[in-house]
């Protein structure tokens, strides 16, 4: 039931590993120019995320769906996350594993890494559908196919970022996990409507990140994160409403 989620995790731990022996050969000057290129990349993988999930074409005719639940998602989600400041946990962690488990340059840099590679590890349908066919038919073949590119974009992200991708494994862990084991129980909420919403709110934070990672402007997506499961909670207000009216 969890063999994907495992494989999954160990690659992403294996491939971060070998971004980190790359990282401390590399001169300043490369990983600077790096970090460039991988904020190109993970920009880039959030506008075609992004327009994939809410792009159609009908009558000839191109246009948009999901717009509003994502900037409500992105809103809600953000109030959230502000309220319980999961930006300020993260550079706590950010500071326990410096100082106890790792030698990383800050705090900041760690929490940088755990949200990037979480985000770009967890978000889109292969996470959630091939989660839910591991738990539910036994099956691990998505998430196979997933953690083979997980374990090539850890060790991109590791050499950059640094030891805080390897702690990325974790969340994707339990959220796959979790998504495996209770299969049955949440199959019939997550539809192909709320998978596609919950991915092009995450595409636009995977954006951000792109966004941050250049210097552009400080962006505190950590808070951000309930954004990503929000269209799963306006889906059941949606359910409950129409079934009080209708």
């Amino acid at each position: 039931m969890l063999t994907g989620t495992i494989i999954n995790s160990f690659l992403i731990l294996v491939g971060g590993g070998v971004g980190l022996l790359i990282k401390k050969i590399l001169p300043v000057r490369i990983k600077d120019c790096a970090m460039q290129a991988v904020s190109l990349v993970v920009m880039f993988i959030g506008i075609s995320g992004a327009v994939s999930a809410c792009l159609t074409f009908q009558n000839g005719v191109f246009g948009t769906k999901d717009t509003l639940i994502m900037i409500l998602s992105l809103v809600l989600g953000t109030i959230l996350g502000e309220l319980i400041n999961i930006e300020q946990c993260l550079d706590n962690l950010g500071n326990f594993c410096r100082k106890k488990l790792i030698r990383e340059n800050d705090a900041s840099s760690f929490a940088e890494g755990v949200v990037t590679a979480t985000l770009l590890f967890c978000v889109g349908a292969m996470a959630v559908v091939g989660a839910l066919d591991n738990g539910i038919r036994g099956n691990y073949d998505i998430l196979l196919a997933k953690a083979v590119i997980d374990c090539i974009a850890a060790l991109i992200l590791a050499s950059t970022l640094g030891a805080g991708v390897l702690l990325a494994a974790v969340p994707v862990f339990l959220y796959q996990g979790l998504i495996s084991l209770v299969g049955v129980y949440i199959e019939s909420f997550l539809t192909e409507a709320v998978i596609s919403q919950m991915t092009l709110t995450g595409s636009i934070l995977i954006f951000g990140i792109g966004i941050k990672m250049l210097n552009i402007v400080r962006l505190r997506l950590g808070n951000m994160l309930p954004a990503i499961f929000m269209p799963i909670i306006l889906d059941l207000i949606l359910r409950l409403f129409e079934k009080i009216t209708g």
